[in-house]
């Protein structure tokens, strides 16, 4: 049976429990061998994520981690037979988590970019393409970028969403105020202390129809967007990947992949 946890942690509580391992092996505290061998049918994967980016992950009603990234990993594990824990740390501390060695990998909508590849992220295949769009308040008279000008803008710290904003930011003269997570970033722009915040659409999409935000998207705001990918930051867990992209494959061509898009986005 797989094993998965959702463990709500705060970057603190992160920071503390990985504090003086950044230069430990990434097996040593994760392998379940004592005798050091990494037979992946014998060992217990740990896979970090995000806490809120609906609808890939997050916790329902009844309190279950779920979510597209989720289900994925699931069925992928299924489908190549290795078991796993996922631990739900939110973005910044599941980077942190796989770059100290105590997670094998990491999923929670990550955008599959030249940055990230040269900075040492390690992706697998594409599993899901998605854009980048600017969220204002439903009652605002913004229709464009134009409408930034002198103003300030929310965004999620290290996500493509900033990444779109930043590279507008000189051209249409805003201000930009980080954040470290959606709901947070969302709230400051119902609220007013930003005009307007920039997020994946399917994310942004979903947030607005389930959770019932005053916010709008601008139509036309899209960019081309990236797909996102399954990532590792340590070359020693490439059988991970390896696993990660031919169950990717397998659960496209029978069909269960396509029943995890249709169950969270319709």
């Amino acid at each position: 049976m797989k094993k998965l946890f959702a463990a709500l942690l705060s970057v603190g509580v992160m920071a503390g429990a990985f504090a003086g391992c950044s230069k430990a092996p990434a097996n040593d505290s994760i392998d379940n061998e004592s005798d050091g061998q990494h037979n992946a049918s014998a060992k217990t994967w740990v896979i970090a994520t995000d806490t809120v980016f609906k609808p890939f992950e997050y916790t329902d009603a009844a309190g279950n981690f779920v979510g597209i990234d989720v289900d994925i990993v699931a069925a992928i594990a299924e489908d190549q037979g290795f078991e796993y824990e996922m631990r739900s740390l939110g973005w910044d501390a599941a980077i942190q988590a796989c770059q100290a060695g105590q997670a094998n990998g990491m999923i929670a909508g990550a955008s599959i970019t030249d940055e990230r590849k040269e900075s040492g992220w390690i992706f697998s295949d594409g599993y899901y393409d998605a854009t980048q769009c600017m969220t204002v308040r439903d009652d605002s008279d913004i229709t464009g970028f134009d409408g930034l000008s002198g103003k300030n803008v929310a965004v999620k710290t290290a996500t493509q969403g900033a990444a779109y904003a930043e590279s507008l930011k000189d051209e249409y003269g805003f201000n930009i105020t980080y954040f470290e997570d959606s709901p947070t970033m969302y709230q400051a722009v119902s609220g007013g202390q930003a005009v307007a915040c920039f997020e994946d659409t399917p994310i942004m999409a979903s947030s607005i129809k389930e959770g019932g935000l005053n916010l709008k998207i601008v139509e036309g705001t899209e960019n081309q967007g990236s797909p996102y990918g399954f990532a590792i930051f340590n070359a020693d867990n490439q059988e991970l990947v390896d696993m990660f992209n031919a169950g990717l494959a397998n659960i496209k061509e029978n069909g269960v992949y396509d029943e995890i898009i249709e169950k969270y986005l319709g």
